[in-house]
Parts: structure tokens; sequence; C-alpha cells
């Protein structure tokens, strides 16, 4: 995180006796990833001028155990899986807030089962809940009349049916929301599901990341709206094998609002 950006760590609560309202969850990507990094920082300002307490778990948060569970690695899933509900349950953590759709999913559908219960949203439907509890307005016209086209990532729609929450925050951007054919329950994946991120594809497949993005740009938008670093990453990736990266850019919902603030 850069420098002029305000964030403790669950560890500086802990010493002051106190707990935040939210537990940031960075998440791998958003860690490590020079790419995702921006979208963390843009969320936080989000977070900094909404005058939410918060906090992150820093070094002490350890991947989700997603990618290993969707390779196959059960045993490596659960490992990494009860590590970080130790650390989570021994903070007492109640809400947590991520940017990653594949953590999201993680942490709110598969974790319980290995004793780690949490109330776990994803960003998108927390910076709508800033948005109407007026506790974050928007200043900037940055996009108003900018076409913008909302990928649904797998993770946040058809796993977990949040469809509204990050279209509803766009249109507080003053865009026009256009809609690929594919969308919502219909939406097809990015390519990065399934540790699929990982590897290049196999002979005979095809670039689902290409043909995803082809989708996109039937609707002749200025910008596509991602809600997960591992889709922005694929969408990019498709933006520049059509040969548009000149006239259409990728960027995530958290970043689209941080620049309209």
């Amino acid at each position: 995180m850069s420098e002029e950006l305000k964030v403790k760590t669950m560890e500086e609560f802990m010493a002051q006796g106190t707990q935040p309202e939210i537990l940031f969850w960075v998440g791998s990507a958003g860690s490590y990833d020079d790419r995702a990094k921006k979208i963390s920082r843009a969320f936080v300002k989000i977070l900094n001028s909404a005058n939410v307490d918060f906090a992150v778990l820093g070094p002490e948060e350890s991947c989700t155990g997603d990618v290993a569970k969707r390779a196959g690695n059960e045993f490596l899933f659960q490992m990494q899986a009860m590590m970080n509900i130790e650390v989570l349950n021994g903070y007492e953590i109640k809400r947590i807030v991520t940017c990653d759709p594949h953590s999201f999913n993680t942490l709110k559908n598969e974790y319980p089962g290995l004793g780690g219960n949490y109330v776990v949203v994803h960003h998108t439907q927390f910076i709508k809940e800033l948005l109407d509890a007026g506790r974050l307005s928007l200043a900037g016209q940055e996009y108003k009349e900018k076409r913008i086209t909302f990928h649904d990532p797998c993770y946040l729609g058809r796993a977990n049916s949040v469809f509204d929450a990050p279209r509803e925050v766009l249109k507080k951007t003053n865009a026009n929301i256009v809609e690929m054919k594919r969308n919502k329950k219909t939406a097809l994946c990015c390519g990065a599901g399934g540790a699929q991120m990982f590897k290049e594809p196999e002979k005979g497949d095809m670039d689902i990341n290409v043909l995803r993005t082809k989708d996109a740009l039937e609707t002749n938008p200025n910008i596509i709206a991602t809600g997960c670093p591992y889709c922005n990453t694929m969408m990019t990736d498709g933006i520049k094998a059509h040969e548009k990266e000149e006239s259409v850019t990728v960027l995530d919902v958290a970043e689209l609002i941080a620049n309209s603030i």
C-alpha cells in the first residue's frame, strides 16, 4: 500500500483492545500482482474516504486455498484453510470484505465446514452499502456518458447470484451501462477459473478470454468493468489479442469509483 493510504493491521487493533468494522481480505492477487495491487489501493481509498474503520491481516494473511482445491489438491486446501481459520477465529473476526470473488466464494461457502463462520461481502456489495448509507459520495464526472460494460465474474455471479450490486454501483458514475448478450446467469467465464489462470491452454483448447472479450467489444464500450483481479488480467489480455488496447480500457469497479470520488 502507498504511504498516503491509511491501513492498520488486526495486530494493531488487538494491541489497542478494539475491533474494526470490517476485515479487508486482500487476497493473493491483490497482494502480489502489480496490476491487482492498484485495485487494492483503489478500494482502500474508498474505505478511507468513507471513514470505514477497517483492518488487514498483513503478513498473517495466507492464500485461501481456492486454487489448490480447484486443481484437485483437497489436502493442501484444508491445510491452508485451517491456518487462516485459526488466525481469523483468534481475532474474533465477524465480517470480511474482499475484492476477489474466488476468496469471497471460498470464505463464504467452504470455510464454514471447517469451523470458519463469517459474514463475507464482495467489495461491490460493500461499496453499494456505503453509497446507500450516504457515507460515500461521488463528486467527479469522470465517466459521464462513457459506455461501460460489466463482465460478471463466475464466482460472484453464477456461483453466488450477486448480479445487481456491481451494476447499481456503476450507474452512480453517470456512465451508460451496456450489457453483453451473455450476461448475469448466462455470462461466459473469463477463462481463469479452476486454476486455469496459471497454465497455458492445452492443444485444441480455445482462448476463452479472447472469446469473452469479443462479447464485450460487441457492445462498443469505452471501458470493460470487472469485479475480480483475475478477470481483469484475462480481459486485458483479450483486449491485446483483439488489438483494441488503444480504444478500450479494463478497470475494476473499485477503480472506477475511486476515480469518481
